[in-house]
């Protein structure tokens, strides 16, 4: 854990002003857990689910013997039910952050459908992506919201990058969404507010 470091966030300042605007909203915050996050959701009088798909994916036990070409069998079903389990509820906002980038391959597009099944129609994620899989700046981090147009980035557990997404790709994984909004940066992160 390191100190945290402001990152200006034009799709945080965009979804900020929707929870500020809708009290009531269902939220899932996918990362290492903020108390930060957690007061600022709940004051604002919304209710948040926390889970930490990365870590579940990288320290649980998901892997089931090999497949012939020596490649890891993933119990994805299990994954899925102990990290995202949500009993029927559906949600409005998913911050989920870079999870998405440090998932091992076989994970990625489960988690993004099971987040479609567990979205209301209107229902928007934001999420980031870098654009290089290798530098200083792929260290895994956990998120901490503010009230203003920043996140802060706090180094986490160092759990390697799996992969670098290219805007076609990110468009390719969420093609059953209805709506894509990206949003430039300076640096070697993409972020994206998908709209279901």
């Amino acid at each position: 854990m390191g100190p945290r470091v402001p990152r200006h966030s034009g799709g945080w300042a965009a979804l900020r002003k929707r929870l500020q605007a809708e009290p009531g909203l269902r939220v899932i915050d996918a990362g290492s857990t903020s108390p930060t996050n957690i007061n600022y959701l709940t004051n604002l009088g919304h209710s948040i689910f926390l889970t930490d798909p990365v870590s579940e994916a990288c320290t649980g036990n998901w892997q089931s013997g090999m497949d012939a070409e020596g490649q890891p069998i993933w119990n994805v079903e299990g994954y899925l039910d102990q990290t995202l389990k949500f009993s029927g509820r559906t949600f409005d906002v998913v911050l989920l952050w870079t999870s998405l980038d440090y998932l091992p391959e076989p994970l990625v597009v489960p988690v993004a459908d099971h987040l479609f099944s567990a979205m209301n129609p209107g229902g928007q994620v934001l999420a980031f992506f870098h654009t290089r899989a290798k530098g200083e700046e792929t260290a895994y981090c956990r998120f901490h919201i503010t009230e203003e147009d920043d996140v802060h980035m706090q180094l986490a557990q160092p759990f390697p990058i799996q992969r670098a997404f290219t805007n076609r790709s990110i468009e390719r994984l969420f093609s059953r969404w209805s709506g894509f909004r990206q949003f430039l940066a300076k640096d070697s992160v993409s972020e994206v507010i998908i709209t279901r």
